[in-house]
């Protein structure tokens, strides 16, 4: 009898299995995707978070005309040189005034100063504005230095953007700046690709729904509101398809379930090589299992399939693993589905507040948080079960697929949460 050494160690690359990279896994991935081309028109107040189908032009200029930066007196600039005197110049006010959503109709005479107001559109005969704090204002004249510049103070028509100007590109992820714009422009309504529907799954006889009365062999099902709440973040629709037993043709049936009602299905447990992992079973059987053994810590059992062109993610069901695997491999995948790109992570280097001898041969993501002076500290404990890691965390550290001695102030690459839109 022939028993092999102790390495105690769940994510060792056992010799002679084939492990595949993890950036080789995004580009398999990357590759059997395209973006659905169903969209709609909806009201700019409803637009939140939506993916634009086509791009924005300006109906209108903005600002759609010239108008004052600042409160003060409107003139026209060739009058500082007639009406001065040394370096100051006295100019008689005219009746009236210039306001926001009020203008003056009349023209302003050379050689006389008007008031005017902030936003208030630009009146005829004048070029330039001077602070009111700039200025001696008696009933019927203004007084002012003779320094300024042509124009000072106002804003020419269309600055910021001229009428028919691209303003948002397809593809982009709408938020509140870009509502804004938009609205700016005149645009009442965009063009936004239908929103996508992404089912999810959870596995595992173990399992009981928070709230419920669970058995002293029994778990309560964090993974699905957890992935449930990520996905309604990122600005999908969830269709939630609840648990399934550690039966194959329930799984089976609730994997078809979600191919017919959702434009990718999220799973969680069952996707390794156990006598309960049903989910790559299930997957290997309808011969469209990808990509299995995934050199990745947390979420070695990782199964990606494309079945019949429905992306299936079979994630770990260790919630940390779920998690991260989730923000790795399914949030850039499902952002190419609806027709928003593939995002890179958005990714720091800091100087490390921790040590670890980290083995070559796969890729690794700590739960980690800045310090107060910008070092990255990471969780006590690699466990994947500890989800109160992920309330604790801010962020992921990545360490590369190569071996790695990281002892305070070796630089780390940070994944902030932010980045991922947490």
């Amino acid at each position: 009898m022939t028993v092999p050494p102790l390495k105690n160690d769940c994510f060792a690359l056992p010799p002679g299995v084939e492990w595949t990279p993890v950036d080789s896994a995004l580009a398999q991935l990357r590759d059997g995707l395209s973006a659905m081309t169903d969209h709609e028109v909806v009201s700019v107040h409803d637009a939140l978070g939506r993916v634009l189908a086509a791009p924005v032009r300006a109906a209108r200029a903005h600002p759609p005309y010239a108008n004052a930066a600042v409160d003060g007196y409107g003139f026209a600039h060739d009058s500082l040189a007639s009406a001065g005197s040394g370096d100051l110049a006295v100019l008689p006010l005219i009746p009236g005034r210039a306001a926001a959503g009020a203008p003056f109709h009349g023209r302003v005479p050379a050689d006389r100063a008007i008031r005017i107001l902030t936003g208030a559109m630009i009146p005829a005969g004048v070029d330039t504005v001077v602070l009111e704090e700039d200025v001696h204002v008696t009933d019927d004249t203004v007084t002012l230095r003779t320094g300024l510049k042509p124009g000072a103070n106002t804003r020419r028509a269309g600055e910021d953007m001229d009428v028919d100007a691209r303003a948002l590109d397809a593809g982009l992820r709408l938020r509140p700046q870009d509502l804004g714009l938009a609205a700016a422009l005149g645009v009442g309504t965009v063009p936004v690709q239908r929103q996508l529907r992404v089912a999810v799954l959870s596995t595992g006889d173990e399992l009981v729904e928070a709230g419920a009365s669970a058995k002293s062999h029994q778990m309560y099902d964090a993974n699905r509101p957890m992935l449930c709440a990520l996905l309604d973040r990122w600005g999908y629709d969830v269709v939630d398809l609840g648990r399934a037993a550690d039966n194959p043709a329930e799984v089976g049936a609730r994997i078809e379930d979600g191919r017919a009602r959702a434009d990718a299905v999220l799973t969680t447990g069952g996707a390794s090589a156990g006598d309960e992992d049903h989910v790559s079973a299930v997957l290997r059987r309808a011969g469209v299992l990808r990509t299995w053994r995934i050199a990745v810590k947390p979420g070695r059992p990782l199964a990606l399939a494309n079945w019949d062109g429905t992306p299936i993610f079979g994630l770990p069901g260790n919630p940390v693993a779920a998690l991260v695997c989730a923000l790795i491999f399914a949030r850039p995948a499902l952002s190419v589905l609806q027709g928003a790109g593939w995002p890179e992570p958005m990714a720091m280097v800091v100087p490390a507040a921790f040590s670890k001898a980290k083995k070559a041969g796969r890729r690794e993501y700590l739960r980690a948080r800045l310090t107060p002076d910008g070092t990255a500290q990471t969780y006590h404990s690699e466990g994947s079960g500890r989800i109160s890691s992920l309330s604790w965390a801010q962020g992921l550290v990545e360490l590369p697929d190569e071996a790695l001695q990281v002892t305070p102030g070796t630089p780390v690459r940070y994944l902030p949460f932010a980045g991922f839109d947490l």
